[in-house]
């Protein structure tokens, strides 16, 4: 079958114009890819803000949680026996070195003490009649000596009276606290029983525990700082830091001897120390800055030179109102505090500099 001339000819105007619309499909997405490139080229280097901060000496702390203690904690014995007869010391109560805290019932210690006395003067008087018996030739001196010996043993059985009749009197070792009171009047204390606890306060000890990586900065004589629970704040020193560490957790004893007249602070109180070790560089930074990297590392994100992103583990010494103070930074720094959580390392950004 043939066929028309004019069918041929709308057939082919139809094969031109659809020839037409594809090269011109092409040529145009061709083009638009083109110009699309510069522009997602551009859009690929992210815009961050950054702060500059010099480096600054500032000074390093070891920080560590503690709590207070006394200084010294005894249990006052009572060296002799007997029958409680007085309780001058109330519970609670400071009281000074050399105070009565129990006296127990004097006995027949005052007896014995008389009757060494009047022993020791008779001795007296034989001694003195011997010395002039051999001034006159009638005592020989082995005589003499033999009466001296009698004479210094009857004043050591004066003085042993005199030491039983004192002991009645239990009294406080140092100045302190008597905090707890353990025999009442009427009870019966043989040798070695405890009339009372007695601690000592002042000095109070704020005691804690270092890692082994902050060991080998503390010495005896640092200054130190320690903010109570209770919200006292008071200053000390370090008076003992332990040379062997505890096998269970790896850190070592710390001790601070700070002052506490009145006792105004107690013991058994928690406590914020921090304990000065010197100075070094460090870097004030907006707390904003802080990140973590992927290995949970905290530290800062920072631009380079080369407008490249760079991820610096730094350690917190010290917060303040104006930012925290970080160790781990060398020389001036450009801190990214705007889209640093959106940035990785190696990566290059537009930085825009804030004051």
């Amino acid at each position: 079958m043939r066929i028309k001339s004019s069918y041929l000819f709308v057939l082919v105007v139809v094969a031109a114009v659809a020839l037409y619309f594809v090269v011109g499909s092409l040529v145009s997405g061709g083009k638009a890819d083109a110009t699309a490139k510069p522009a997602a080229k551009a859009a690929a280097v992210p815009s961050v803000q950054t702060v500059s901060t010099p480096e600054q000496a500032h000074p390093y702390a070891v920080k560590l949680r503690g709590r207070t203690e006394a200084a010294r904690t005894v249990e006052v014995r009572s060296e002799t026996s007997g029958v409680v007869s007085q309780a001058p010391a109330a519970e609670g109560t400071l009281v000074r070195k050399g105070a009565v805290l129990c006296r127990l019932a004097v006995d027949a210690r005052q007896a014995a003490l008389d009757q060494a006395r009047a022993a020791w003067k008779s001795r007296q008087l034989q001694q003195q009649a011997s010395a002039e018996l051999a001034r006159k030739g009638f005592r020989s001196p082995t005589q003499v000596l033999a009466g001296q010996a009698e004479l210094d043993a009857a004043q050591a059985s004066v003085r042993q009276a005199e030491i039983a009749l004192e002991q009645v009197n239990i009294r406080a070792p140092f100045t302190g606290v008597f905090d707890h009171r353990a025999a009442e009047v009427g009870s019966y204390l043989s040798p070695g029983q405890a009339c009372g606890t007695l601690i000592e306060l002042d000095p109070l000890l704020v005691t804690g525990d270092v890692p082994e990586t902050d060991a080998p900065r503390l010495s005896v004589g640092q200054a130190a700082r320690a903010k109570l629970v209770s919200g006292q704040a008071l200053t000390g020193r370090v008076r003992y830091v332990a040379r062997d560490a505890d096998p269970q957790t790896r850190t070592y004893r710390v001790e601070i001897a700070i002052p506490n007249p009145g006792v105004a602070a107690r013991a058994g109180l928690s406590a914020e120390v921090a304990i000065d070790v010197g100075s070094g560089p460090a870097h004030l930074a907006p707390v904003s800055a802080l990140v973590l990297d992927g290995a949970g590392r905290q530290g800062v994100r920072y631009v380079q030179a080369d407008d490249k992103v760079a991820f610096a583990p730094v350690t917190v010494l010290e917060e303040t109102p104006q930012g925290v103070w970080v160790s781990g930074l060398r020389g001036p720094v450009r801190l990214i505090t705007v889209g640093q959580s959106f940035v990785a390392e190696g990566q290059r950004v537009r930085a825009t500099q804030v004051r």
